[in-house]
């Protein structure tokens, strides 16, 4: 199977703690940009001369031209820029087209830098920009949500996330405590990682089924808590790679699917596209399931969880709830799994939720995790996903 060939290597990671208010004033994105990146070239020891590549989801304060907007603004010449646009998928996407970049030669080390902080500057002149109530619909004139969702209120994530898990619930059945054991575990590995917005605070499974419920059956400890942050990752060519700071983590595998982009349109909306993009990369990466130390997978709701493990070749389809029952997936466990807390626990910084489980796996398999390392780790799952389980990325990460 062509693909990568895994010379292309995460040699530096940066990752804000997770605050539920920003410390200090709101920063532009572009400033978010410039700090991410120092941090990230810094943790690397890199000449920042080097750096040529850089991708990212866009800037706040430029509607158009964002690759080029950094470049001016960090003072990096790129000989690649990318603006990638995957919703939830995007951190992921990022990490294999700049493996793909570096290995092909077009750059020797590219940055994929999310900022997450949602709070802007906003002068007192002008009127804050109005809420899009909307969620993953697009509410201009002529699109398929204008025309067919909005009008019948399926907007959001919550309602069709929680749609997705009444389906499973009527074909598979659905036992709330196996599904809350996502989040109770999730957070015991928060509870390990001081950089984490719930750092301390141990749930149980009954405070989970206790919390109010948001979309029948997701209640609120399953859904994701929104927080300030970013992250990113410097991925660079082999020659730097093994003069780096730290363990190479070679990416060696990935898929990309991308079926739908809102439930409406879904085939099946109990067979999502990460079966297909984590066939592709385990195929590329020449491993099985058995190969994964620890899986950082994308956590919106504990629902994307269950499916993804399912999905992905972990457990039968329909048996999720069981094999997760049986399994520890704390970072001291037998399935660590998002062993920063994830989403749940971590936080969601925004876009920048999904460059959290790259960063996540990417610093296990370093050995750099703490109080939380996996011991022996050396290869990490990640997944991405975006929109309703419609668009999906899974990545293979490897050390030495």
């Amino acid at each position: 199977m062509t693909g990568l060939r895994g010379e292309a290597a995460i040699v530096g990671i940066a990752e804000l703690p997770a605050e539920r208010r920003p410390a200090g004033p709101a920063r532009f994105t572009l400033d978010q940009y410039a700090l991410l990146a120092k941090m990230a070239i810094e943790d690397a020891g890199v000449d920042p001369g080097r750096v040529n590549g850089l991708l990212t989801h866009g800037v706040a304060e430029s509607a158009m031209f964002a690759p080029a907007t950094l470049c001016e603004y960090l003072g990096m010449p790129l000989d690649y820029g990318e603006r990638v646009d995957l919703g939830g998928a995007t951190s992921a996407a990022m990490i294999w087209r700049a493996a793909a970049a570096v290995e092909l030669g077009v750059c020797e080390a590219a940055l994929a830098v999310v900022p997450g902080s949602a709070s802007l500057p906003q002068p007192a002149t002008r009127a804050p920009a109005a809420p899009n109530w909307y969620g993953a619909s697009s509410n201009n004139y002529g699109s398929p949500q204008a025309e067919f969702e909005i009008p019948y209120g399926n907007v959001g994530q919550n309602a069709p996330y929680a749609q997705i898990a009444q389906r499973y619930a009527a074909q598979f059945g659905y036992d709330p405590e196996a599904v809350a054991k996502i989040a109770v575990d999730q957070r015991t590995n928060a509870c390990a990682h001081p950089g984490a917005v719930f750092h301390g605070t141990p749930i149980t499974a009954q405070d989970v089924l206790a919390s109010p419920m948001i979309a029948d059956p997701i209640h609120m400890l399953e859904t994701v808590m929104r927080v300030h942050g970013g992250a990113g990752v410097l991925i660079a060519n082999a020659e730097i790679a093994r003069r780096g700071r730290h363990r190479p983590v070679w990416i060696n595998g990935f898929g990309e699917h991308i079926a739908f982009k809102t439930p409406t349109y879904a085939e099946d909306l109990l067979r999502t596209p990460i079966a297909r993009a984590a066939d592709k990369a385990f195929a590329m990466a020449g491993l099985s399931r058995s190969d994964v130390d620890v899986a950082s997978i994308y956590d919106c709701y504990t629902i994307t969880v269950l499916m993804t493990l399912e999905d992905a070749g972990f457990c039968a389809k329909g048996q999720g709830m069981s094999w997760i029952t049986d399994r520890d997936l704390t970072w001291r466990g037998d399935f660590p799994l998002n062993t920063a807390g994830g989403q749940l626990s971590f936080g969601q910084a925004g876009m920048a939720g999904g460059m959290h489980h790259v960063v996540d796996g990417a610093r296990q398999v370093m050995g750099r995790a703490g109080g939380a390392q996996v011991p022996g780790c050396d290869t990490a799952f990640v997944t991405g996903n975006g929109g309703i389980m419609s668009e999906q990325v899974a990545l293979l990460m490897k050390g030495d």
